[in-house]
């Protein structure tokens, strides 16, 4: 452990939030019959995290996008005291991963391990900063592998370890006896927000592939096939004449004009591979499809009708269609609206940003919000969205998905 122990930073971000209040304080006749004192619209955040170094030369560390999304100032104490200021390189919130850089030389990096060898069983260890006391090593076993619909984040695939993770962790190193970095901590599972035993981390392969595009572009340029898919279940398998041991997932639907219809693929396609790697869910094929870059062609093992065919469909940019809601209802001003970016077996239009202080944020709107119907008119996409909305100027029942949950909004 004294080899690794120095590529594991402690993180010190400062930064400011909005603040959420009541759409009722926004109203200045309110404030004013009621007499309410001015409040700030943000507030000042302190928190600590960890970071790893992974680039001794350029001075490049991962971390979780979490531990620095809000910062202003990102300070990185070294295992030899040493202070820096960072700057950030880039980040991506759907995988929850972020890289930093400090001027520092002199630096320990830690190697990549492949957290594809990993087994359930297996000994890792933990360092990080729990509660901000310090550089701290704990160690447990991998409790399971490949956890996914925690709806933590976007593309989960995450490592699971009863090695003690606690708040102060997120951004740390999981690390293998053998001295490399297989995971970045980045959540847990407890009543009281304390370890438990059951903690998480992002796979190193996975980082090691998100990494990349953050220290060329500054973010993850996503493609997509265009196509929404569901785990290959028992009774799926059986329907289709499938054997019962086969895993996949199952082509629910193949958007019109997409890469995915380009290609040849068909709805009740069963895809068992991506580029020779086994697919075991929809969230596995997400999972892999979302970390291919805009361009490169994925080799896809399909099973069609009782028979196995392979079809190469090349990644393709996202299509972005974002619009100001004012420019449709003036209920939405102060809100921009677009495709949904994160689980796209969700047919609706996700709220991309909200002004504080506008329409839209006082109505309740936020950032993140997925809508799925208007005025109980279900919307498939942007266009349908725009024309429900255009519709009712005076009044408008949003029906939503927050944060994995279902809601309705009114907004008048």
């Amino acid at each position: 452990m004294k080899k690794v122990t120095p590529s594991v930073v402690n993180i010190a971000v400062k930064g400011r939030i909005a603040q959420e209040q009541n759409p009722l304080l926004n109203d200045p006749f309110f404030r004013k019959f009621f007499n309410v004192p001015e409040t700030p619209a943000e507030r000042e955040i302190r928190a600590a995290g960890s970071g790893v170094i992974i680039d001794a030369r350029e001075g490049l560390i991962v971390t979780n996008n979490h531990v620095v999304e809000h910062a202003d100032e990102i300070s990185v104490t070294l295992t030899d005291g040493r202070h820096f200021q960072a700057k950030r390189v880039g980040a991506d919130p759907d995988t929850d991963v972020a890289i930093i850089k400090v001027p520092a030389a002199d630096l320990v990096a830690i190697p990549l391990g492949d957290s594809d060898k990993l087994e359930v069983g297996d000994y890792v260890v933990a360092i990080g900063n729990p509660f901000g006391i310090g550089q701290t090593v704990t160690q447990g076993i991998v409790s399971a592998l490949r956890r996914t619909g925690l709806g933590i984040k976007g593309y989960e695939d995450f490592i699971q370890t009863d090695a003690p993770i606690n708040p102060g962790n997120s951004g740390g190193a999981l690390v293998s006896l053998r001295g490399e970095l297989v995971g970045i901590n980045t959540a847990i599972v407890g009543p009281s927000g304390g370890n438990v035993g059951i903690g998480f981390a992002i796979p190193a392969n996975m980082i090691r592939e998100v990494m990349d595009q953050l220290v060329r572009y500054g973010e993850v340029r996503r493609g997509r096939l265009g196509i929404a898919v569901q785990d290959l279940t028992a009774e799926l398998s059986d329907a289709m004449g499938l054997p019962s041991h086969q895993s996949g997932a199952v082509v629910a639907n193949v958007e019109a004009g997409s890469a995915a219809e380009r290609a040849g693929l068909k709805s009740g396609d069963v895809i068992t591979s991506v580029d020779n790697t086994p697919v075991r869910s929809a969230s596995a094929l997400r999972n892999k499809i979302g970390l291919l870059r805009v361009g490169d062609t994925a080799e896809l093992a399909v099973t069609r009708g009782g028979k196995s065919m392979v079809i190469r469909a090349t990644v393709a940019t996202p299509v972005q269609k974002q619009f100001q809601g004012g420019q449709v209802n003036p209920l939405l001003d102060g809100a921009t609206f677009g495709p949904v970016t994160g689980d796209t077996s969700i047919r609706g239009v996700e709220v991309i940003s909200v002004q504080a202080g506008r329409k839209a944020a006082r109505a309740g709107l936020r950032k993140g919000d997925i809508i799925t119907s208007v005025n109980q008119k279900a919307v498939a996409g942007p266009d349908e969205f725009a024309e429900q909305a255009k519709a009712s100027p005076k009044r408008l029942l949003l029906a939503l998905i927050r944060d994995g949950h279902a809601h309705f909004l009114v907004v008048q």
